[in-house]
């Protein structure tokens, strides 16, 4: 790693980024179980097939074995219940995970749960409840909260000091180009972007700081998973690169081909 060792802020961005590292149980995987399953289910629910996708989040729900795998899987079983208490239930569940992991994990998701808890009772004509969890709602709306560190990956050769901007054409669309360049705040995450980054070269993903505003990547915040698990955000301003990361973990070449595939499948256009 190069840190700039000289400046001050940037060992305690040193020192976030290993604690950062030592919670990643409480990061978004891929290729975590129940992840894994909830893909399966929306897959399902694309295919409309819902006693399928049902099925595949209450397996999921059954297997967690963590508190944000909870989380997620307690979300998705709430869309399947035909009466509201139980959905209300679901949804509570899920934000009572979510209140007890307080992090950056899952902090997009505030918004959504607590107007889906909200429309529950209203439903139930509980108009006192329903007031006070639209108003949790509201409060929580463009709350951005991460402090990073974080990371871009790509296969440009760079250096500590160069800035990186937007305006290059899309990974995934060719013929789109970008008004926002983008950035996340999971190794594994950037890892994955820098191979799937056009170009020959080696792959790279590299420490970053936002030098203006950023929001939630609208391309994933709540499009699967509730509220920006995967900590993807985005913005108008350079970003500015104050050291380079070469210990993430690596896809197979199996998982690389699928991600591929899985990209060239998407429908839809880029929220740019």
């Amino acid at each position: 790693m190069n840190w700039l060792w000289t400046r001050p802020e940037n060992f305690f961005k040193f020192i976030t980024l290993i604690k950062s590292q030592n919670h990643h149980k409480m990061e978004f995987d891929p290729k975590n179980n129940i992840v894994k399953l909830c893909l399966q289910g929306i897959a399902m629910e694309e295919k409309g097939k819902p006693e399928e996708a049902s099925r595949l989040f209450l397996q999921a729900w059954n297997e967690t074995t963590n508190d944000f795998e909870k989380f997620i899987a307690a979300h998705y079983v709430a869309r399947y219940q035909e009466n509201v208490s139980d959905k209300l239930k679901w949804l509570e569940t899920s934000l009572q995970f979510a209140l007890k992991i307080n992090n950056d994990s899952v902090n997009g998701a505030f918004p959504s749960l607590y107007s889906n808890i909200a429309k529950c009772f209203e439903d139930l004509r509980d108009f006192d409840n329903a007031k006070k969890y639209h108003e949790l709602a509201i409060s929580f709306t463009d709350k951005l909260s991460d402090n990073g560190p974080f990371y871009h990956g790509t296969k440009a050769d760079l250096k500590v000091g160069d800035l990186l901007t937007a305006g290059y054409k899309s990974n995934y669309k060719t013929d789109v180009v970008m008004n926002h360049i983008y950035f996340t705040a999971l190794i594994n995450g950037a890892g994955l972007a820098a191979a799937l980054a056009k170009g020959d070269g080696r792959e790279h993903v590299y420490i970053v700081d936002p030098t203006g505003k950023f929001e939630n990547d609208p391309n994933v915040t709540d499009k699967k998973f509730p509220g920006n698990p995967t900590r993807s955000y985005r913005t108008q301003a350079p970003l500015k690169i104050i050291g380079e990361i070469t210990n993430w973990e690596r896809q197979t070449p199996e998982d690389l081909q699928k991600w591929r595939e899985k990209l060239a499948n998407v429908k839809g256009e880029i929220i740019n």
